[in-house]
C-alpha cells in the first residue's frame, strides 16, 4: 500500500521478485444491481440482487494475469477510503505487488455503478475518481518496475497524458506494450499507436478512432488496417459473439478468428478474458507473435 505520493511494500515482505507484467491503470469498487430487464428512461424498477466487487479495466486485467500464473504488479491510485482499503487487500489477497499502488485523501476511489439484466446486458456508469490523481510523477516512481518488467499493460480509464508516459517508459527501456484505448477517444494522441505493440480494441472503439463503421468482421478489418497504418505493431479488433480481427506489421492481411456461440452470463469485462492471455503471451513473446496469439484456444474469448 502506498500513501499519497509513496511507495508501498510488495507482495510480501520477503518478497522483491521483478513482475513480468506491470498494469498501469484503474481501480474501480463495483457497485452491481442484477434485474431481470434494464430500466427504461425515468423508470424504476425491483432487482432481484445487489453485491460489491472490485472492478476498474487496468485492476481485471491485472488480476486476470496474476492468476493465469504472472508476477504482476499494479501502478494505480485508490482514495484514503474503505473502499481504497478494501481494494489493497484484494490486491495483495491475488498476489499481486502494490508497492506502487498509492492512496490519496483528494479524492474517492472510483467506482461504477452496473445494472446487469436477465441476459448479461449491462448499463455502467462510472466516476473514475482517485483514478484521474494517477500521475507522470507517480510513474517516475515506478519506472524502476515498469522497465525491469516483460509486459506493460494500460489502457484509458486514467488521465491519457499517464498512459502515454507508462508507454514511453516501457518502450525505451524494450519492454512490451499491450494498450486497450478504453474509453475510446477520437483524437487520440499518435503516440499511442506507434508505442503499442499490441493494439486491442473492441468495435465500437474502433469505430470511434477510425471513423468507419464496423458491423462485421470484413469492416473490422478495414478497421484494423487504418490502426496498422498509424504504427502499431499487431491490431486485434474484437468482435463479441463473432471473435476478433487481427493483423500485423509482419502479417498485415486481416484474419478473422471465430469462435464458439456461448450464453452470456456478464458482458462487463468480457474483453479482458480475451486481452490477458495475450499478456501471458506477450511475457512469452517471440520472432513471431501474432501465430502464437492465434493458437489461444476459443474458450478465453
Amino acid at each position: 500500500m502506498a500513501a499519497s505520493g509513496d511507495p508501498g511494500r510488495q507482495w510480501q515482505e520477503e518478497e522483491a521478485e521483478t513482475a513480468a507484467a506491470v498494469v498501469v491503470g484503474s481501480c474501480m469498487t463495483d457497485l452491481v444491481s442484477l434485474t431481470s430487464r434494464l430500466p427504461k428512461t425515468g423508470e424504476t424498477i425491483h432487482g432481484h440482487k445487489f453485491f460489491i466487487g472490485f472492478g476498474g479495466k487496468g485492476a481485471n486485467q491485472c488480476v486476470q494475469a496474476a492468476r493465469l500464473g504472472a508476477k504482476t504488479s499494479m501502478v494505480c491510485k485508490v482514495g484514503k477510503d474503505s473502499f481504497g482499503n478494501d481494494y489493497i487487500e484484494n490486491l495483495k489477497q491475488n498476489d499481486i505487488s502494490t508497492e506502487f499502488t498509492y492512496q490519496t485523501k483528494d479524492a474517492a476511489t472510483g467506482a461504477a455503478s452496473i445494472i446487469v439484466d436477465n441476459e448479461g446486458q449491462n448499463i455502467i456508469v462510472i466516476v473514475a475518481g482517485a483514478n484521474l490523481l494517477l500521475n507522470t510523477e507517480d510513474l517516475r516512481e515506478a519506472a524502476s518496475a515498469i522497465s525491469r518488467a516483460k509486459v506493460m499493460i494500460c489502457q484509458l480509464e486514467v488521465t491519457p497524458a499517464t498512459s502515454l508516459e507508462a508507454l514511453r517508459i516501457a518502450h525505451s527501456n524494450g519492454v512490451k506494450t499491450l494498450f486497450n484505448p478504453a474509453p475510446a477517444i477520437a483524437d487520440l494522441d499518435p503516440e499511442f499507436y506507434t508505442l503499442s505493440d499490441v493494439f486491442c480494441c473492441n468495435e465500437s472503439e474502433a469505430e470511434i478512432l477510425t471513423g468507419l463503421e464496423v458491423c462485421s468482421p470484413t469492416d473490422a478489418g478495414r478497421a484494423a488496417l487504418v490502426l496498422l497504418e498509424r504504427g502499431c505493431q499487431v491490431v486485434i479488433i474484437t468482435l463479441g459473439a463473432e471473435g476478433c480481427v487481427m493483423l500485423s506489421q509482419t502479417e498485415p492481411v486481416p484474419k478473422h478468428i471465430p469462435t464458439e456461440k456461448v450464453k452470456a452470463v456478464d458482458t462487463t469485462a468480457q474483453l479482458f478474458f480475451f486481452f490477458l492471455p495475450l499478456t501471458l503471451y506477450g511475457i512469452m513473446m517471440l520472432k513471431s507473435f501474432l501465430p502464437q496469439v492465434m493458437d489461444i484456444p476459443p474458450g478465453c474469448w
